[in-house]
């Protein structure tokens, strides 16, 4: 684990835009060492292992729990009942579930809207003529606190061509007036920034490389 890396990095963006330690694959003692610099916004996607280190670091109230995973239909009232944020709910079938189970549960949870800028077949998503189509009905559900859109950008694109998908994302967000915009890893983050970003999904730079 490099944290002179991540306190580089947090000098280095602007105040509007905060880090999101993805902490998949890592260590409770190692996501206590980042919260000691004053790191509280962690990234899970595996809700059986995130649990694990939520009961381990139940002390540690200022962390705040993301789900950045691709959402089970059959585990919704879990990450519900664990999670402050989701930032990949990729359709409205599942965005509808996260409503009801939210309102049975007395939670509020924020959300991301997953979308999808281009055909890549690995990656889910809401398509944005979709998104815009549906968004009224989608204003109208309750006990969701719609924050921000999210996206993951293809491997092996050009910076260039980074830069615009994630310039693609933020006018989206703009014009459904969301204030937050979930893209940028550990390969893309500066485009991201560039882009409007105001939220960087950050593995690797800070944990170093997983098993």
């Amino acid at each position: 684990m490099d944290s002179s890396n991540y306190l580089k990095i947090k000098n280095k963006i602007p105040s509007n835009v905060n880090i999101l330690a993805v902490s998949k694959g890592v260590e409770s003692q190692e996501i206590k060492t980042i919260q000691n610099l004053g790191q509280n916004d962690f990234g899970e996607s595996k809700f059986q292992e995130a649990f694990k280190k939520q009961v381990i670091l139940k002390d540690l109230r200022q962390i705040e729990w993301h789900f950045i995973g691709r959402i089970q239909g059959n585990k919704i009232r879990k990450i519900v009942q664990s999670f402050k944020y989701i930032h990949s709910v990729d359709s409205f079938e599942k965005l509808k579930k996260i409503s009801n189970i939210s309102l049975e549960e007395q939670k509020n949870p924020f959300i991301m809207l997953q979308v999808k800028l281009n055909n890549d077949p690995t990656k889910g998503g809401f398509n944005p003529e979709l998104l815009i189509s549906k968004w009224r009905e989608i204003q109208e559900l309750k006990n969701i606190k719609l924050t921000g859109l999210m996206t993951i950008n293809p491997r092996g694109l050009t910076s260039k061509e980074n830069l615009e998908l994630f310039k693609k994302c933020r006018s989206l967000a703009n014009s459904l007036q969301l204030p937050d915009c979930s893209m940028g890893m550990s390969g893309d983050w500066e485009q991201a920034v560039d882009a409007g970003s105001t939220w960087l999904r950050l593995g690797s730079l800070i944990f170093g490389q997983r098993s």
